[in-house]
């Protein structure tokens, strides 16, 4: 290799460094924006719909691959207009309620475009598959430009994510040939993970309203604390009394 290519394969690095990581930085914002929200539930209602949460980026590799596949240009421009997948965020919720509690809290926040919504929950793919897509435009500071950089937003409870990480697992062993037996048995353990959702949407449904109905006292107790992250502060005694007079 001599050094004009040496000097091209410099540019090219760097040209792909910068474009891999506005993604890396849309991703960390919305990381930051759910801990946010997840942080104020807890605080607020003693309780955060956000389980946990996992970001990916596709490798070059990958994404080159798919540009092929669908028989479109090789170029960094071309990745960016058709290829909405770079960056990808999935959160898994505890119940399916909290599953449009997140999205629409995350779709009120006047710095993201929603691009597009696909709602698998209420109309589930052919397999069983069970998701809320989002794609979202999320603004990157960097130093010397904001970028509009588009996020693929997967939200889904503990059951629809312990499904949809076998049937990968399933449909990679058998080379995306899957047998019609396996396929109906994928189904119906989908239509189990959807009634069981449903269940423990109803029970957490019974829980709470058993909570509200706790002694007086107790209740009291609870309210005279205020718990963020990992600390706990002891209001003022008298404090009711004080903002009745004001």
């Amino acid at each position: 290799m001599n050094s004009q290519q040496i000097g091209q394969l410099k540019i090219m690095r760097e040209e792909i460094t910068r474009f891999m990581m506005k993604y890396k930085f849309a991703l960390d914002e919305m990381e930051t924006k759910i801990e946010i929200l997840k942080e104020e539930f807890q605080a607020l209602h003693d309780y955060s719909p956000i389980e946990h949460t996992k970001s990916r980026l596709k490798s070059p590799e990958s994404i080159l691959k798919k540009l092929s596949r669908k028989g479109l240009s090789i170029s960094l421009e071309s990745c960016e207009e058709h290829i909405k997948d770079i960056a990808g965020l999935r959160i898994t919720c505890s119940f399916l309620s909290d599953i449009y509690k997140v999205s629409e809290m995350l779709q009120r926040q006047s710095d993201l475009k929603v691009l597009e919504v696909k709602d698998y929950i209420k109309n589930p793919k052919p397999n069983g598959y069970q998701s809320l897509h989002l794609l979202l435009e999320v603004p990157v500071f960097l130093s010397d430009r904001v970028e509009n950089v588009c996020v693929e937003l997967q939200i889904r409870t503990i059951a629809m994510d312990f499904w949809a990480s076998l049937e990968h697992k399933i449909f990679y062993k058998y080379n995306q040939s899957v047998p019609e037996r396996l396929l109906q048995e994928l189904k119906l353990a989908a239509d189990t993970a959807n009634a069981l959702d449903h269940q423990m949407e109803r029970l957490q449904h019974e829980v709470q309203l058993i909570k509200q109905s706790q002694p007086e006292d107790s209740l009291l107790e609870e309210l005279r604390s205020i718990q963020i992250s990992n600390q706990q502060f002891k209001l003022p005694s008298g404090l009711l009394e004080v903002l009745s007079k004001d």
